[in-house]
């Protein structure tokens, strides 16, 4: 079947299988590797997007459930030659460090600070919860949405 979805503000078009994930459509048909895919079990939150605004697990929405929609990567979030603001404060509090996890935490972190833009810990907490990292403690991810939400 031959999906149609507006990707980060641009019309794309693919062919898929009517149990692939979007996941897999993004990264392999259409040219979106930001996405991770990790555990394909909507555990680990390394393949969140936004899907008409929503975060989502893009492993857990079939691609065909996505036509016609408005999806948001991780690569959508930064301008043109700037990085979003949560993607400047990852870097500068070292909130990075193999990279795995760190575009699902983006994307859920932008949509934390665009429904809420002064969080406490308590709901930096349980909007991130739904995203792994097992290379951190968390503290500098912390850091990272304090300092974005510092910014906004």
């Amino acid at each position: 079947m031959r999906i149609s979805l507006r990707i980060n503000g641009e019309e794309h078009q693919a062919d898929c299988w009517e149990g692939e994930s979007l996941l897999f459509a993004l990264r392999e048909k259409l040219g979106f590797p930001g996405s991770k895919n990790a555990c394909e079990q909507g555990e680990c939150g390394s393949c969140s997007v936004l899907l008409d605004g929503t975060l989502v697990c893009a492993c857990l929405v079939l691609a065909a459930q996505a036509d016609g929609h408005e999806v948001t990567t991780v690569e959508g979030l930064a301008g043109d030659d700037e990085l979003h603001p949560v993607q400047q404060a990852f870097v500068e509090a070292g909130a990075v460090q193999c990279g795995f996890c760190t575009p699902g935490l983006v994307v859920a972190t932008a949509d934390l600070l665009r429904r809420n833009a002064s969080p406490s810990d308590d709901e930096i907490r349980e909007a991130l919860s739904g995203n792994l990292c097992r290379c951190t403690g968390y503290a500098k991810i912390f850091d990272a949405v304090r300092m974005a939400a510092a910014r906004a």
